[in-house]
């Protein structure tokens, strides 16, 4: 790593790497105003969920998704986020937005409401889809929010890169090569967001868990892990034993592309169980190991070129990597727009940290200490004296971490030439990993039990102070006006595509499900 931070160092080539392009996909649960899942369907006023490029859904029909263009500044991207918040906070009526990653009040999973898209073959395929998901592991899980990262590095810095690596290799190869480095070392690494960035500690007692599943009880009506950090990345969100077994790596392109097509491909017994076409009523759109590409729940994901129209794995495989996608974070509770500018900048200082630093081959046995250390740190990150395994040696957690930190703290100063708070950003956690009661994770229980309140009465008030921020705030003219025109356009945009369905359902989605 010493020659290429060295490379870096030299005169103009730190500016290289700065403004690579950023984006933000953020869920949030759409509730009640007495903290319950809506049961009402997406607003008209919001658009369409199936072709608004900026506000959509996930899962549940009352899951929200809202998703920045790509911009070369943390500044922007926030700001863009903010807009749409204000937008719609400005167009819900009585509902709010959950502030938390966690659900709200759930009741059986017949009462999470699933996505709905029209009756175009586009929008029933992505509704068979999430039926499927429901079958397999439950709506409730599918209701948990998370905030997703999008970066690339500015398409200047590779040719000046490869130069200095010698690589003979064609750009496209070249360029996918050291985003899977990165993301290699990603995974690596990422047990640090879950102890830096985890706000999921506890949980409304209305959330079905299963047996065992270790939580203490916080009040009659909340639980919660004493030293936990993010339910939302531990085994009772989205760590589930299904997934487990899939063998997806990270070690080049071609095998990352071949675990997702295998996973695609190949029929799963279990799921094979559910059925498929039952009855005249689709339950899932196969009985593979993954149904399509997005099913695969991973940190980390590297991804095409964002407006591609060919599935995932075969845009990777004609066109490489274009930028990665982190899903690690949890939703700020601190911060309206559930992200922040402190959080965005050591995300970006560590992703450098992971493409100059070296990155062999992830094998079985180091996957697997990844594997427990994020689990680990997600249910009791902040116990006194956590140790786990590093290369089969008990390491303190305080130590890697501060060890991790010393690592990053030079990209971040090459960062920070305009003083923009990448230092300043890194400090921070560094005294999170000295003073674990600086987490978001322990200063949410320690608000909760300092106020006295449950899981959901608390994650109310703050979603309730959140909506009324998002309402006080005037969007400019011309945001206005952007939203409300697209608004406008998508709901033209999705009927036409229910107009223009010639071919049968049947037959859309065996092309679709053929193209691997």
């Amino acid at each position: 790593m010493k020659s290429r931070l060295a490379w870096l160092g030299e005169y103009g080539h730190a500016a290289l790497v700065r403004h690579g392009l950023r984006g933000i996909e953020k869920e949030c649960l759409r509730i009640d105003s007495d903290g319950r899942l809506s049961r009402k369907p997406h607003p008209q006023a919001l658009g369409a969920a199936l072709t608004h490029p900026h506000i959509t859904t996930d899962y549940s029909e009352a899951l929200l998704e809202f998703v920045t263009p790509p911009c070369a500044t943390n500044w922007e991207t926030l700001q863009f986020l903010c807009d749409i918040h204000c937008f719609v906070a400005q167009n819900l009526d009585d509902e709010l937005l959950w502030a938390q990653s966690m659900p709200c009040v759930v009741g059986p999973d017949e009462d999470v409401p699933i996505a709905y898209y029209g009756e175009s073959n586009l929008g029933r395929m992505k509704t068979i889809y999430r039926r499927g998901l429901g079958h397999r592991y439950g709506r409730a899980m599918q209701a948990i929010a998370g905030v997703h990262f999008n970066y690339s590095l500015p398409v200047g810095f590779w040719a000046a890169y490869q130069d200095y690596e010698e690589s003979r290799q064609d750009e496209s190869a070249f360029i996918s090569g050291q985003y899977l480095r990165m993301a290699r070392n990603y995974r690596r690494n990422a047990w640090a967001l879950i102890y830096l960035f985890g706000a999921s500690p506890a949980v409304c007692k209305s959330f079905p868990l299963r047996a065992g599943h270790g939580l203490e009880e916080l009040d009659p009506h909340t639980w919660y892990l004493p030293y936990g950090t993010s339910l939302r990345m531990s085994d009772i969100g989205y760590r589930n034993k299904s997934q487990a077994r899939l063998q997806i790596s990270l070690n080049s392109l071609a095998e990352y592309v071949g675990g997702l097509t295998t996973a695609v491909t190949s029929s799963s017994p279990e799921y094979e169980r559910i059925g498929v076409n039952v009855d005249g009523e689709y339950r899932q759109l196969n009985a593979n190991m993954l149904q399509i590409e997005n099913e695969y729940y991973a940190a980390v994901r590297p991804k095409p070129k964002a407006k591609s129209s060919s599935r995932p794995t075969v845009a990777l495989r004609r066109s490489g990597v274009e930028y990665l996608e982190i899903r690690t974070l949890d939703l700020n509770v601190a911060d309206p727009v559930g992200v922040n500018q402190t959080q965005l900048r050591f995300v970006e200082a560590l992703l450098l940290y992971c493409l100059f630093t070296d990155s062999p081959p992830i094998g079985a046995a180091e996957q697997a200490e990844i594997d427990q250390r994020e689990l680990l740190v997600a249910r009791e990150g902040r116990k006194p004296g956590l140790e786990f395994s590093v290369d089969g040696a008990d390491v303190p957690l305080s130590r890697l971490g501060l060890d991790l930190l010393d690592g990053i703290a030079p990209f971040a100063a090459l960062l920070d030439a305009a003083e923009e708070g990448y230092v300043d950003a890194l400090e921070q956690q560094r005294s999170a990993i000295r003073e674990p009661e600086l987490t978001p994770s322990a200063r949410l229980l320690a608000d909760m039990t300092t106020r006295g309140q449950s899981y959901l009465d608390f994650m109310l008030e703050v979603s309730r102070a959140h909506g009324a921020y998002f309402r006080s705030l005037a969007l400019t003219e011309e945001r206005t006006s952007q939203l409300g025109e697209l608004a406008r356009v998508s709901i033209e945009e999705a009927r036409a595509l229910e107009n223009d369905t010639q071919e049968s359902l049947e037959a859309y989605l065996a092309a679709y499900l053929a193209e691997v």
